[in-house]
């Protein structure tokens, strides 16, 4: 392309410091160098882990940063070395490389290539989607179908992937079984889907907002409920409902409390509880040793476990094949230029996912 090995100026929405609005700037982002593809981000969706870090909940995200990491795009041009990928290939920036041993994993400096008022801007989780350009190593690049929709399968690059492998790859959702799901956004209802594919007979859907409950019954849930309708702890009412526990539950949300929550609502002899919520860095949980003694299962699940370049393209496929239905999930698509109203949106419990497109 024209723009190949040059400096490329365009806008992108640089957190300058915790607590602070976004602010849609004017960058300047490098030309990849060895091993690295740069790429035109054409979808990114807001996924809360960006809001922790806005909250300043990660003390080791270094700021000025561009945030965003659930993108999808066109690759404009790659560095010397790079094979897998071209320039013109749709592609889903990994969050969550496969590698994970090589020097660019194991450099902290690695691919810094934007600049914003002459000052250095840190790269976030690898991919920065919140540019309209960004610079990525090679193997955190996935390349994908030509024929999929960027605007729809951007969710795969976290929110969907998170919640769908958990459900399908870290728990292991058996058929016939019961499943409770403690936090119903972007993931949490991705979970239920996950657990509806698995072919879980009975999915409980855990929220303080019961404005996410029509959704989560669409998307396979088969009762609903709100703790702070009940008069009794969660794990107790969970219990109660399915007379020993359920065999799985997840908790999508990052609270201390909802994890030993979910926990506790599994089945003591065989019940398996899977953490995905992101808590703050500095969170540290106190529990009663019983409840893992006694033959619960307490998992965590990074990106829904995955390896990433070899299965997102496999994910891709499905999307296109109809075997999940991602786009309900979807629930406002806004000019990237209104990046600040989608946080809102997140926020206010308003939004599943929003998609904002450049």
């Amino acid at each position: 392309m024209a723009t190949s090995g040059k400096v490329i100026r365009c806008r992108a929405a640089v957190a300058w410091a915790v607590g602070k609005e976004l602010s849609v700037e004017e960058v300047e982002v490098a030309p990849p160098k060895a091993g690295e593809v740069r790429i035109k981000i054409v979808a990114t969706g807001i996924c809360h882990t960006d809001e922790h870090v806005l909250k300043g909940c990660f003390p080791n995200v270094e700021f000025p940063v561009i945030l965003g990491h659930e993108g999808a795009g066109i690759v404009e041009s790659v560095g010397e070395g790079v094979t897998s990928v071209k320039a013109g290939d749709k592609v889903i920036p990994l969050c969550v490389p496969q590698c994970g041993e090589c020097s660019f994993c194991l450099n902290p400096e690695s691919n810094h290539r934007f600049t914003c008022k002459g000052k250095q801007i840190h790269h976030y989780m690898w991919v920065s989607t919140f540019a309209e350009y960004t610079v990525v190593p090679e193997y955190a690049v996935a390349k994908i179908d030509p024929a999929a929709p960027l605007d729809k399968v951007c969710l795969l690059g976290c929110g969907f992937s998170t919640g769908y492998g958990a459900a399908i790859n870290t728990a292991k959702v058996k058929p016939g079984s019961t499943c409770a799901i403690f936090g119903l956004g972007g993931v949490g209802l991705s979970v239920v889907m996950g657990c509806k594919a698995a072919g879980a007979s009975r999915i409980i859907a855990v929220d303080i907002n019961k404005d996410k409950f029509a959704k989560a019954k669409q998307l396979g849930a088969t009762d609903c409920i709100n703790p702070r309708d009940c008069q009794k702890p969660i794990q107790e009412v969970l219990t109660e409902m399915t007379g020993q526990g359920v065999d799985y539950s997840f908790e999508a949300i990052g609270l201390k409390e909802t994890m030993i929550a979910a926990l506790a609502s599994c089945n003591m002899n065989t019940g398996i509880c899977v953490m995905i919520g992101v808590p703050d860095s500095a969170s540290e949980i106190s529990l009663d040793p019983m409840l893992l003694l006694t033959g619960r299962t307490w998992k965590g699940s990074l990106l829904g476990g995955w390896k990433t370049r070899d299965c997102m393209p496999k994910l891709v496929s499905s999307y296109l094949e109809k075997k999940f239905n991602s786009d309900l999930l979807i629930t406002h698509t806004l000019p990237f230029a209104k990046v600040n109203e989608g946080f809102e949106l997140l926020r206010a419990g308003k939004s599943i996912r929003s998609v904002l497109l450049f």
